[in-house]
């Protein structure tokens, strides 16, 4: 029997690879002002939004708030934790709603001021989906079904390069070897956001990504207008969230704009601009009363932000090409590095750019230190971590620190992008690396300033860095009524805040290795992306010829006081020998050197790491793992301790726990009847050679006596021939 509880409307979206996705909404979460399930294969997400009815007083700017979560039974899995259940959102999930957040923004009308809550949660997950890349559609289809006044619909897509050719999103299993994956928001007439990391590749090749990605997004634009129409959205709420006084607005501009043009183009510093500026809209205040300030000041603060600060300082760019701080428009602010200040880190840097400083340090640790990841489609360890940390009083803020902010781990995760095709991991590297970046001064691209200041951290602690990487920050200042434009490098905070993109370039020499674009303005043609690539290219290099003029490249070693790790490779079916039965030969091993010894399973191969401070010791662990999983051979020679002596010969112990069996007759060249008449006794040192190996049971043949000078004319005595088989019955007697 039909169920006529619901109306399901269900639109889908076929990729290239015959893959596809399908939208619905009317099913699920109704009360919300819009909700729709997204669902590729058995990856489910559900996606809704709701809008307060009124804007709060007071409020000029889009109190938007983005929530992704994934819940752990949707892969069927228990969170971890004491509590087993879903807590705070982990970096991952704070990443994706970022993603989110970024291209709807710029998307809701200027003059709307009511909170907006978009929630997306992962409901089902099927193990090789991404989710990420369906985080941003579903969202924007959630707004698209409601009658939430919105610039869109977007969508956003994950673009990797395999084997030369894009892919849009790939699976989890299809991301093996890749070079280019990038996140690429957009609506059916412009890019929105760019985000990702790459292997050193070209700006020609990241331009051609963004636009097959955008190919795809005017696809997904078109079924979400369907549908909005089938739903019977199209026509969206109206609002009052702004009352203006355009008399007031002239005034303001008329009495204080060309002041204001004056304090642009001095060419001052952020702090002291800042200030004229205050000084500036305080004496346009000091006209009023008190009573005309009460109803007045909010608009009087908008109008001058907007219609006086902005447009002086874009239009002092536009006209002259001189910038707040006096730099023509490629022009990169003052440089000045320094390596080791911390003299008991393992390695640290200063970078500083204008007023932009990072002071970054490096940490090396065993694998016990490594980050442990346990999301619910993620699981493992991560070598390499970044951490950014951005203090109130990098910016002369008078305020408390109140924990991480999603900013901090959006920039983190930028600088840890850039920097991770760089790093050496595995077998090339054996450490944990922490690289902790502490921004002291900011105005401007400190999330770049990070990228600087690990690059030569690193270096500096002796980590051996494929090449140096360096970041910039680009910007755009543009003029839809003249046409006019101009691409920024180095952007002030000022110049990012007022202006019409934040465009993050890093890399090597040789390539991009990370991108962050967010696009403010509709319209930003392929032109202008061209041109702010190359112009960032560069700036880069630019950048890069600093870094190297402090520290051309890694140091030759390790600081005194960095803990030492050895490395070595051991065969698969020798694990279990140097761990022991429960462990207790790698605990022994541990106690007496005092070291730390760590084995791991990688590619049907043991790798083991002994971490100490102290050489010998480490070299004395060294010595009982290589004796355990040591393979003697016919030919070799070893200073053996007696360990026991039987009457047929000796055992001799050549290797840690390897014994072998030197007889009597291999001892000397001269013969013995006894093993008294040897001399030898236990705990004797002495020097055998492997003369056989039993190919049957492995057990090894030693000889004392090939060592020593052979006596002159010696001749080896017979031995009395042995009967055959055969004869040896017949002479034996019978049994009784």
């Amino acid at each position: 029997m039909e169920n006529k509880l619901y109306n399901e409307i269900r639109k889908e979206i076929r990729l290239a690879d015959g893959r596809t996705i399908e939208i619905s909404t009317g099913k699920l979460a109704k009360q919300a002002d819009g909700s729709v399930v997204v669902k590729m294969g058995d990856t489910m997400l559900l996606a809704t939004v709701v809008a307060a009815k009124e804007a709060k007083p007071d409020v000029d700017f889009m109190p938007l708030q983005v929530e992704y979560k994934e819940k752990y039974a949707a892969a069927g899995r228990y969170p971890g934790g004491f509590l087993k259940r879903e807590a705070r959102p982990g970096d991952n999930e704070i990443l994706v709603a970022r993603l989110i957040d970024r291209a709807l923004r710029p998307l809701f009308p200027a003059d709307y001021h009511a909170d907006v809550f978009v929630t997306v949660n992962l409901v089902s997950a099927d193990k090789d989906i991404q989710p990420d890349a369906l985080a941003g559609l579903a969202a924007s289809a959630a707004l698209a079904v409601s009658d939430i006044p919105f610039g869109g619909p977007i969508s956003e897509v994950r673009v990797a390069r395999i084997d030369g050719k894009f892919v849009i999103n790939p699976t989890f299993s299809q991301m093996q070897n890749v070079d280019l994956d990038i996140m690429v928001a957009g609506t059916i007439d412009n890019i929105m956001m760019v985000e990702g990391e790459m292997k050193e590749v070209s700006e020609a090749v990241m331009l051609d990504a963004i636009k097959f990605a955008h190919e795809e997004i005017m696809r997904h634009c078109a079924v979400q207008i369907e549908l909005m129409k089938e739903v019977g959205k199209s026509d969206k709420r109206t609002y009052c969230h702004e009352t203006n006084d355009e008399e007031l607005r002239k005034q303001v501009i008329k009495e204080t704009y060309d002041k204001a043009y004056k304090i642009a183009t001095g060419g001052t510093m952020k702090h002291e601009r800042s200030d004229a500026f205050v000084a500036l809209e305080a004496e346009f205040m000091s006209k009023f009363s008190e009573e005309e300030l009460t109803e007045k000041a909010s608009l009087i603060r908008k109008y001058f932000h907007d219609d006086v600060q902005k447009k002086a300082m874009r239009n002092m760019i536009l006209d002259e090409g001189v910038r707040l701080d006096g730099r023509k428009t490629d022009e990169i602010r003052p440089i000045w590095c320094e390596v080791g200040y911390l003299p008991a880190a393992h390695g640290s840097a200063i970078f500083t750019r204008g007023e932009t400083q990072s002071l970054t340090t490096v940490t090396l640790g065993t694998k016990m230190d490594q980050k442990q990841i346990d999301e619910v489609l993620r699981q493992g360890d991560e070598q390499f971590v970044l951490h950014y940390n951005f203090p109130p009083f990098s910016t002369g803020d008078a305020k408390p620190v109140r924990g991480l902010s999603r900013r901090e781990i959006g920039h983190g995760n930028l600088a840890w992008r850039a920097l991770k095709p760089m790093v050496p991991l595995g077998e090339e590297n054996p450490y944990a690396v922490r690289v902790v970046s502490d921004i002291l001064e900011s105005n401007g691209s400190s999330s770049m300033a990070t990228v600087c200041a690990g690059t030569l951290a690193l270096m500096d602690a002796g980590v051996k860095l494929k090449k140096p990487v360096s970041g910039i920050a680009m910007g755009l200042i543009s003029d839809s009524e003249t046409g006019r434009w101009a691409v920024l490098s180095d952007i002030l905070g000022d110049e990012d805040h007022l202006g019409d993109m934040d465009f993050k370039v890093t890399g090597t020499k040789d390539g991009i290795t990370a991108t962050q674009m967010d696009i403010k303005v509709d319209g930003l043609s392929y032109e202008v992306l061209s041109k702010a690539l190359e112009q960032a290219r560069v700036g880069r290099m630019h950048i890069l010829g600093k870094l190297t003029e402090t520290l051309a490249e890694p140091r030759g070693d390790y600081r005194p006081f960095v803990p030492r790790i050895v490395q070595i490779i051991i065969p698969q079916d020798m694990i279990g020998a140097v761990i022991g039965p429960g462990g207790k030969v790698i605990q022994d091993i541990q106690k007496t050197t005092g070291t730390t010894v760590q084995i791991t399973e990688v590619d049907n191969k043991g790798v083991v790491d002994i971490f100490g401070t102290d050489k010998d010791a480490m070299d004395a662990a060294l010595a009982r793992i290589k004796g355990i999983t040591a393979m003697p051979e016919v030919g070799d020679v070893y200073n053996g301790k007696v360990r026991s002596i039987m009457p047929f010969g000796a055992f001799v112990e050549i290797l840690p726990g390897k014994d072998a069996l030197l007889h009597i007759s291999e001892i000397d060249w001269k013969r013995f009847d006894t093993m008294e008449q040897t001399g030898l006794k236990e705990g004797d040192q002495i020097d055998v050679k492997v003369i056989g190996i039993d190919s049957k049971t492995g057990k090894l043949k030693l000889s004392r006596r090939t060592l020593l000078p052979q006596p002159e004319g010696w001749v080896e005595p017979e031995r009395p021939e042995r009967p055959e088989r055969g004869d040896r019955d017949r002479d034996r007697k019978p049994r009784r």
